[in-house]
């Protein structure tokens, strides 16, 4: 049997508005996934702590107030640890003008308000190569 994808769902620095994170959570949850769940206010290093004891696949961060702006300081952290396979995607309020560094810091997809929770469990199947076990 194939082994689960692993989602880590969390936000990082000082914004705690978390309701889409959560529901994110769930629709990989309910798509068969496993998932890491964290409250708000993470540091960059407890990210790259959780992702390396719970080998997760997909790091998937939440921001609605610019946090945004630490993922590259996230993503070189995990590189830095070995971690630079890992999947990261960001979702939220991200303003367009901001996109392009992010994906050139090594964020493989952004999504914005109003992507439907199918289409984000189903790129996450996609990029794993899988199909979540529904």
């Amino acid at each position: 049997m194939e082994r689960q994808i692993k989602v880590l769902v969390t936000k990082i620095g000082l914004d705690g508005h978390d309701r889409g994170a959560r529901v994110v959570a769930s629709s990989f949850r309910n798509a068969g996934m496993e998932v890491i769940y964290t409250s708000p206010w993470q540091k960059i290093e407890d990210v790259v702590n959780i992702t390396l004891q719970e080998d997760v696949d997909i790091v998937a961060i939440s921001s609605l107030a610019y946090d945004h702006l630490i993922v590259p300081k996230l993503i070189e952290a995990l590189q830095s640890e070995g971690l630079g396979d890992k999947k990261v995607l960001v979702g939220g309020i991200i303003p367009r003008e901001d996109e392009e560094m992010l994906l050139n810091a090594g964020v493989k997809k952004i999504f914005h308000p109003g992507e439907t929770l199918d289409s984000i469990v189903e790129y996450v199947e996609n990029i794993m190569g899988k199909t979540s076990m529904k």
